[in-house]
């Protein structure tokens, strides 16, 4: 069986068992980890050991990044500069209409070695444009051969209607689809892909809908993750009928939650509903601000999720600084109307962020027992961080660094399951270039054939 000892590297193991070690080892056996130390002595395994000195280094649980729309990749940037209206209108609607299956599966593939190569293990993918199966495998064809944790949350498209053609609120989520992959490519419910269901939610669909989809959601044990926000709801008092139902409590997922009232959120915090906020992403498009401070004060953490690469950077340290940054501004701002002056202690300490990056997304998909955090017994997940980089070194407080300053830069390796995705600053994938030409190629052609319809118009 394949072992590696990671010796005197500072641990942030993410375990209250555990804590943090300033100089400590983590062993690795097969896909797990079983030893998480001080000093861990081998005896004889010793020689059959790979034995990785992490003398300067930092190793912290792998990265869960709860939201992303993968598919965008080829179109980093193009909407940098749009508000959500501009969002729904120019992607959904457009963009999105001239995806081919191999677009799907380029971007997903790209977009996923991306999260690897900044720190992230497991990646929650969004993907809702999937006109077709095709699309859809193309989609997780990506995700397997990236060799990223996943869960592939499978959604539905959102063109505008053509003459005779429903509008996408009044379309049930394809229940065949589901249980054809279920019987597949992601029967496996432990796999390193997995299935959730990306759906409508009563905010973009009508009741019958939404009822028909948190029902779908229930019976194949399913998690049901959904947006909140962004102009009227579609199905208002939704929300009411469907708790009034009994189906809204655990396994159900709300992205964003900007304009929630404070009851229906205490309703939801009660029954167990788990959140995933993209700050960056939500102050960019016009979401509104985070709920990060509202959940806090509830008891409950949030998930964080980086949303949209054709809006903002994949870094997911960077992502959880801002959702950081602002809630602390937040609570400052609302000290200062309330006491007339700041707080006299900061109000979100820099550990709590890094639990949203991590232990918290291990929670929202239900994986608590295998993932976010470095515990025996857990899959072998991991980053380490090159402290003696000249933007982290000297390191006083080991999770202030990660959480504060660390970035794609000081990412100097990522395992998965006990395989180095990633060693000496380099991702350990063949062929990236030629990937990388895949990606550009897409990215001109989707761009050229909107444009190209936008004239013919």
């Amino acid at each position: 069986m394949r072992r590696t000892l990671i010796k005197s590297a500072v641990i942030i193991s993410m375990d209250e068992a555990i804590g943090d070690l300033n100089a400590g080892d983590v062993l690795v056996e097969g896909s797990r980890i079983v030893d998480v130390r001080p000093s861990i002595d081998l005896g004889s395994g010793a020689s059959e050991t790979e034995i990785v000195d992490g003398t300067g280094r930092i190793v912290i649980p792998g990265l869960i990044n709860a939201h992303m729309h993968t598919w965008q990749t080829a179109l980093r940037g193009y909407a940098a500069n749009w508000t959500l209206l501009e969002y729904f209108r120019r992607m959904h609607a457009g963009l999105a209409t001239v995806f081919r299956p191999d677009d799907i599966y380029i971007a997903t593939l790209a977009g996923a070695l991306n999260q690897i190569n900044c720190g992230t293990t497991t990646l929650v993918d969004w993907c809702h444009n999937n006109p077709t199966p095709d699309h859809t495998d193309a989609a997780v064809r990506g995700l397997i051969e990236s060799g990223i944790r996943a869960a592939f949350f499978h959604g539905s498209p959102k063109p505008e209607p053509k003459p005779g053609e429903p509008h996408f609120s009044e379309i049930p989520h394809p229940r065949r689809e589901v249980e054809r992959l279920l019987a597949g490519p992601l029967a496996d419910r432990d796999g390193l892909v997995t299935l959730g269901l990306a759906i409508l939610g009563p905010h973009y669909s009508t009741l019958d809908v939404a009822m028909h989809d948190f029902r779908l959601a229930r019976e194949l044990k399913l998690i049901a993750s959904m947006h909140q926000g962004g102009g009227p709801a579609k199905t208002p008092g939704g929300w009411e009928k469907l708790i009034e139902a009994g189906l809204v409590g655990a396994g159900i997922n709300i992205v964003h939650g900007n304009d929630l009232p404070d009851d229906l959120l205490d309703k939801m915090v009660g029954l167990g509903v788990s959140f995933s906020v993209t700050p960056e992403n939500e102050m960019i498009q016009g979401h509104g601000f985070p709920i990060t401070g509202r959940l806090l004060k509830r008891g409950v953490r949030p998930t964080i999720g980086i949303d949209l690469e054709s809006v903002l950077a994949g870094d997911l340290f960077s992502v959880a600084r801002v959702a950081l940054s602002m809630q602390r501004a937040l609570d400052n701002a609302e000290s200062r109307t309330v006491n007339g002056t700041i707080p006299a202690t900061t109000t979100v300490p820099v550990r709590e962020a890094l639990r949203w990056i991590t232990t918290e997304g291990a929670r929202m998909l239900g994986r608590e027992g295998q993932i976010g955090s470095l515990t025996p017994g857990k899959l072998a997940d991991l980053v380490v961080i090159n402290a003696s980089d000249l933007n982290l070194f000297p390191v006083h407080d080991p999770v202030a660094t990660v959480v504060m300053q660390t970035s794609l830069a000081n990412v100097e390796a990522v395992m998965i399951g006990g395989t180095w995705k990633k060693r000496d600053g380099r991702l350990l994938v063949e062929g990236l270039e030629t990937k990388k030409d895949l990606l550009a190629q897409s990215g001109r052609r989707l761009v050229q054939d909107i444009e190209r319809q936008g004239r013919a118009a």
